[in-house]
């Protein structure tokens, strides 16, 4: 502990067991009174030897009661002090960035409920931070990576058709594969601007009424280009429902599903899209086949930047899935996924209604 931390400390403790003294002699000083005022009033009969000195015996006690109170009120404020002390110092911790720092009251502080619950959270709390941290630097590192990938592919197409000795043929297929790497450029840099929108949005805005089914069509059919490639199936079973909602972030979620559900689908797969209609709310669901997401990725895999490809192999960069939840929650409605025997589903629920309905939109 440096020199600035127990001057503080000392600060906080003399703060305390002057404010416990306080209070310790304003109930003595109390005490007193009433004692002198029922004897000076004969509701308590003392010996006529001991009635003249009742003022001095009463101030003797006020003078010995102060005493002790001092005493116990530092040796209260230290050990109160203590656990308050600690909290600071953890807090500081994790304010300069060292994510390691947990909170422990010890015995038997620890054993009461309140200080119990105080360290789980702060635990908890640290260890989040802890983990947002890591993935934050994954992403760093892998986004560096997958940005870096296709600038460098489309310098060396671009070299090779200024040479100029290159067939129609070729020409053709290097401008496919710069035109391809533009669009993943294009697509990387959508999503991580998406996601600074949507997390500093708290308030649901541009609410109108709009026909759903005819937007999670229109999704399908805008990432027509990559479903074919794969040559995919899609089975779409929905009717025709409405909903009230801000149309352009509710784009956003179906576009990152869909998306997600080609990219993990093997050639030649199968994609379904069905929705459900429910008194007050829609629920979408979008199920693929392929590999599995692992069982314990599960619960993460909404969180921003986290990957259940810890080889970062594949496709994506963690942020996709953190933009549907984010849309979804300023919606109020909730997304979750589910994944087993070679089928994985995420499930949409949606209110139709929100507060502000706005404009109906056709």
């Amino acid at each position: 502990m440096n020199r600035q931390i127990r001057k503080h400390y000392f600060a906080l403790t003399f703060l305390i067991s002057t404010l416990i003294f306080f209070i310790q002699f304003i109930i003595t000083s109390i005490t007193a009174f009433i004692i002198y005022m029922l004897v000076h009033f004969q509701v308590i009969t003392l010996d006529t030897d001991i009635r003249p000195n009742i003022g001095i015996i009463i101030l003797y006690m006020i003078v010995i009661s102060n005493i002790v109170g001092i005493i116990v009120a530092y040796l209260s404020s230290k050990i109160s002090a203590r656990p308050l002390q600690n909290v600071i110092y953890q807090i500081d911790r994790l304010a300069s960035g060292d994510f390691n720092a947990r909170l422990d009251f010890g015995w038997p502080i620890s054993k009461h409920p309140t200080f119990s619950q105080l360290s789980r959270s702060f635990n908890r709390m640290a260890s989040e931070l802890k983990n947002t941290e890591m993935l934050r630097g994954d992403f760093v590192n892998n986004f560096s990576h997958e940005f870096k990938t296709p600038i460098v592919s489309i310098a060396g197409f671009a070299k090779l058709l200024r040479r100029g000795d290159l067939t129609e043929e070729q020409k053709e297929e290097y401008l496919a594969v710069i035109e391809e790497e533009s669009l993943r450029l294009s697509d990387m840099a959508t999503n991580v601007l998406n996601l600074t929108r949507v997390e500093n949005q708290t308030i649901l805005t541009d609410v109108v009424k709009f026909n759903l089914s005819e937007q999670i069509r229109s999704s399908i059919l805008l990432l027509a280009d990559k479903w074919e490639k794969k040559q995919l199936d899609f089975k779409v079973d929905f009717g025709e429902y409405s909903i009230s909602a801000n149309e352009e972030l509710l784009k956003q979620v179906w576009i990152n599903l869909l998306d997600n559900a080609i990219k993990f689908s093997p050639n030649g797969g199968v994609i379904e899209v069905n929705m459900r209609n429910q008194s007050d709310s829609l629920s979408v669901h979008i199920i693929n086949s392929g590999e599995e997401i692992p069982a314990e990725s599960i619960s993460r895999i909404f969180q921003k930047f986290y990957q259940a490809d810890s080889s970062h192999s594949g496709e994506g960069n963690g942020v996709g899935l953190a933009i549907v939840k984010k849309v979804v929650g300023l919606h109020n409605g909730t997304v979750s996924a589910q994944s087993e025997n070679n089928l994985t589903m995420f499930t949409v629920t949606l209110p139709k209604s929100q507060l502000n309905t706005g404009e109906e939109r056709r």
